[in-house]
């Protein structure tokens, strides 16, 4: 392991994981190369559906039309029943790795780090059901649509925890640019909640010369995008936290035309609903009064994506004692808040349950051209779950 290793604990679970690198990687590559983005996992499904397999696990298909679920349980007789995700999408991004296992679909590449999440649980689950010396059910949880269209949402709604009951439900996900081998995470909010926004200002178009025979849009979508960044700096508590990004902007054809209308697209992230609830209002009100004062009028399109994803609290410190149990003390407890999203939180709205992340090294950021796995991380990973499970559903000692 590289960048101090020594802290990665030494132990027979790391030890057999470890001594399938070699096998667990080539599984890592054949996923980056096959990238599907969302709903569309149908390679990918079928790939992992097959691993399954292999280790003698029955696999449940078809929920959120890409998704599996497998079940393994214990040896050690009845327990609690626990569920362990993945999510297997890709993204929409032109691969620039130029890597021997780059993405074969021009456009499309896993550059989020889903093609290794897929292969620590499939290592995890190898490994238990070889050696399922434990007391419960685990479900194998293999997630699409990960990647903004909500296909955690879509399990849920399909079904997954009436299908498989379960009292817990775990997450994890590699995260670049920290020390390798560390695990990471806070209770309570750790991901934001994500919305989405569009805004067409509609004015009225004139020449450029003569702009009182119009109404500006484009000085009305202006002083929109200006106004919006009130809506943290004086709406929202210091002590809370939130962002508006307004991403695009689009109007207009020539250089000496106002035109008739401009469109703006953005995010809006919180933490918590008391915040999601106020930035959307301060959010209409400053849309609607700035075209109001320009003459203009607003077609407002605010749409809730995903919440905000919460640790609950004993599934937190279970998690938590399982990564130590794998990285010694690599572990950080307090993470910031990360303001991207994850739909995770669906699950954990429906289910207790935790997600940590995992640390990869120095590297390109998540959602780069450039990214790529760091497959020195598949065996942590893996001995993660597999810690993860031993902790949750031990084998009762025998009576004296």
């Amino acid at each position: 392991m590289q960048d101090g290793s020594h802290s990665i604990v030494s132990n027979g679970v790391l030890t057999s994981l470890a001594a399938q690198a070699a096998e667990l990687t080539q599984w890592r590559r054949v996923l980056h190369a096959m990238p599907e983005t969302a709903f569309e996992e149908r390679r990918t499904s079928a790939f992992v559906a097959e691993k399954l397999e292999s280790f003698g696990l029955a696999v449940h298909r078809g929920l959120a039309g890409t998704g599996l679920v497998a079940t393994l349980k214990g040896r050690g007789g009845e327990g609690p029943a626990i569920g362990l995700r993945a999510d297997m999408d890709a993204l929409d991004i032109h691969e620039a790795t130029n890597l021997p296992w780059r993405s074969d679909t021009p456009g499309k590449m896993h550059a989020c780090g889903h093609d290794g999440h897929m292969t620590m649980l499939l290592g995890a689950a190898r490994h238990l059901s070889r050696n399922p010396d434990f007391a419960g059910t685990v479900h194998f949880i293999f997630q699409p649509a990960e990647e903004n269209e909500g296909g955690g949402k879509v399990m849920v709604e399909q079904g997954l925890f009436d299908l498989f009951p379960m009292q817990a439900v775990y997450g994890l996900h590699n995260w670049p640019n920290a020390p390798f081998g560390t695990f990471l995470g806070r209770p309570g909010p750790m991901f934001a909640a994500f919305d989405i926004f569009e805004v067409k200002v509609i004015g009225r178009g004139a020449h450029a010369a003569m702009p009182q025979r119009g109404i500006d849009p484009v000085l009305a979508a202006s002083l929109i995008v200006a106004q919006l960044q009130s809506v943290v700096a004086r709406s929202v508590s210091p002590q809370e936290a939130a962002v508006v990004t307004v991403t695009q902007i689009h109007g207009g054809d020539t250089w000496n035309v106002i035109p008739d209308e401009v469109v703006l697209r953005g995010t809006a992230r919180t933490f918590t609903r008391q915040v999601r609830d106020l930035v959307e209002e301060r959010f209409r009100a400053i849309v609607e009064g700035v075209c109001a004062a320009q003459g203009a009028r607003a077609e407002i399109r605010y749409e809730r994506r995903y919440p905000a994803l919460v640790n609950h609290g004993a599934e937190f410190d279970a998690a938590l004692a399982a990564a130590r149990a794998t990285a010694g003390d690599r572990v950080i407890a307090d993470f910031e808040p990360i303001m991207a999203a994850e739909d995770f939180a669906y699950m954990l709205e429906a289910v207790p349950g935790a997600y940590l992340c995992l640390a990869s090294g120095p590297g390109p950021n998540l959602h780069n051209a450039q990214y790529d796995f760091n497959d020195e991380l598949l065996p942590v990973g893996a001995s993660y779950w597999v810690n993860l499970v031993h902790s949750l559903l031990p084998v009762a000692d025998p009576a004296p």
